[in-house]
């Protein structure tokens, strides 16, 4: 018997292993969406600065415009000391505590609220000191107050102002590039991440697929593919070991099953071989020799007689015929129980012997002939014998060739040029009970019968090395 050892090392659990690439892709589709929705906060958050950052330039652009118009509504009043060029400048000084709080409020840093609250400051310094004072004293119709030094110190205070809130408006505008720069680069991360997050993801899924085909649905095909083999009769049917655990236990068991049945219908052939044998044997040394013994006694009582005695004669003879017959019969009786050649010679002449009897011509060929075992000539021998009886039974051939070759296993091969259309599977027939014989001993048979191109029977069944003493 051929014993299949399995992988050695751990086996990997089904449930193990499901667990393990279903942890591993939950965790990878996690991490793509983790880094997607940290993708849309960091997007939301800079949509916001973007928003805080051009509301504080629209902010700074008001605030710039109040004191131009407070600028522009002062200088006409000094040039022409109408109260019409005032009102710009009383609306500018009314709207300005609001402004005010409203510029600081939209600063988007801490930097640029105090930036913000300088100039506010120096803005409120600028209508404090220099601006209502300047109004007021062109109102009382100082002469100094129309001077060029001061509309030239009232000129450089306003050009100040507006310098730094052009530099916050710079320092702003640069602030919200970088933002959206930054919002970008974060961006194309975290689409580039998602994708290798979620390409990863589909290759895991194809990477498992392809692997469960590989260590479970190709097994379990392969367990039911020997389970309908091993059902029809093939008991050397073995499925091969796998790493997974439950699909390799589950071949173990079925190869152990397997194995078990085989070597039982061995055991069961091997007896009742043997007692063919000891029948055919018994038949020969008791039955025949003593048929033998009596045809010899009644032939010498045969020529004892005297001529004279014609009807006692013919009895004699009769009876000397039908003892003839009876050792012809209970002959090919033991030949067909257990033929004595198998065990005196072995397969290769019993084969001859037989192909000698049959009504059929039949040729024998035989290569590297040698013996296999009492037990392996006998199932060979009944192979070949049934092989042959079905030829003449129903083939219609006009020739049979049977090759025995033993070079490495035991190969028999029988041919013939009849009708062909032999079919092997169904249950009961005569092939079912030659493929029986052949599993027993680890072979093989099969079939090739085209109807109208004759019948081929090819059977191998392993045997050992020719130098191992067998």
């Amino acid at each position: 018997m051929r014993v299949r050892h399995g992988h050695k090392g751990r086996r990997l659990g089904l449930t193990s292993l499901t667990i393990a690439a279903s942890g591993l892709l939950a965790l990878l589709i996690g991490v793509a969406f983790t880094v997607l929705l940290w993708a849309i906060e960091d997007a939301n958050s800079s949509t916001s600065a973007r928003r805080a950052s051009r509301s504080a330039l629209v902010e700074a652009g008001d605030m710039e415009q109040l004191l131009v118009d407070m600028e522009t509504g002062q200088r006409g009043f000094v040039i022409t000391g109408q109260d019409a060029f005032l009102q710009p400048w009383e609306d500018a000084r009314c709207r300005f505590p609001a402004e005010a709080r409203r510029f600081t409020g939209s600063a988007t840093s801490p930097a640029h609220r105090r930036a913000a609250e300088e100039i506010t400051r120096g803005i409120e310094s600028f209508i404090e000191d220099y601006s209502i004072p300047l109004v007021e004293a062109v109102r009382r119709g100082d002469p100094a107050a129309s001077s060029l030094s001061v509309s030239i110190r009232g000129k450089e205070r306003v050009d100040a102002l507006r310098g730094r809130i052009d530099q916050y408006v710079k320092d702003e505008r640069k602030q919200l590039a970088g933002r959206e720069d930054a919002a970008e680069a974060n961006g194309r991360q975290a689409v580039l991440a998602a994708g290798v997050g979620l390409t990863a993801s589909m290759a895991l899924v194809a990477v498992f697929t392809v692997l469960q085909h590989r260590a479970v649905v190709r097994p379990v095909r392969g367990a039911a593919a020997a389970a309908q083999r091993f059902a029809a009769g093939n008991l050397g049917v073995r499925i091969s070991p796998s790493r997974v655990a439950e699909i390799g236990a589950l071949g173990t068991s079925f190869n152990t099953m397997a194995a078990s049945l085989q070597d039982s219908r061995r055991r069961t052939m091997e007896s009742v071989q043997a007692v063919h044998q000891r029948t055919a044997r018994d038949l020969h040394d008791g039955a025949q020799q003593r048929l033998v013994s009596l045809m010899i006694g009644l032939r010498l009582a045969r020529e004892m007689l005297p001529d004279t005695e014609t009807a006692t004669a013919d009895l004699l003879d009769q009876s000397i015929g039908n003892a003839q017959t009876a050792i012809n019969e209970l002959r090919e009786l033991a030949s067909g129980i257990y033929p004595l050649v198998l065990t005196v010679k072995g397969l290769v002449a019993a084969v001859r012997d037989l192909a000698s009897r049959c009504p059929v011509p039949a040729v024998v060929e035989s290569a590297g002939e040698r013996r296999a075992g009492s037990a392996v000539e006998a199932n060979a021998y009944f192979v070949v014998a049934e092989a042959v009886t079905n030829v003449v039974k129903h083939a219609g051939a006009t020739r049979i060739d049977i090759r025995l070759d033993f070079t490495d296993d035991l190969r028999i091969e029988v041919t013939d040029d009849g009708v062909g259309g032999a079919d092997a599977a169904p249950a009961g027939s005569g092939m079912t009970g030659l493929a029986d014989r052949v599993a027993a001993f680890d072979g093989t048979l099969t079939l090739d019968s085209p109807p109208g191109g004759g019948t081929t029977l090819l059977v191998r069944i392993p045997l050992p090395a020719p130098d191992d003493g067998h």
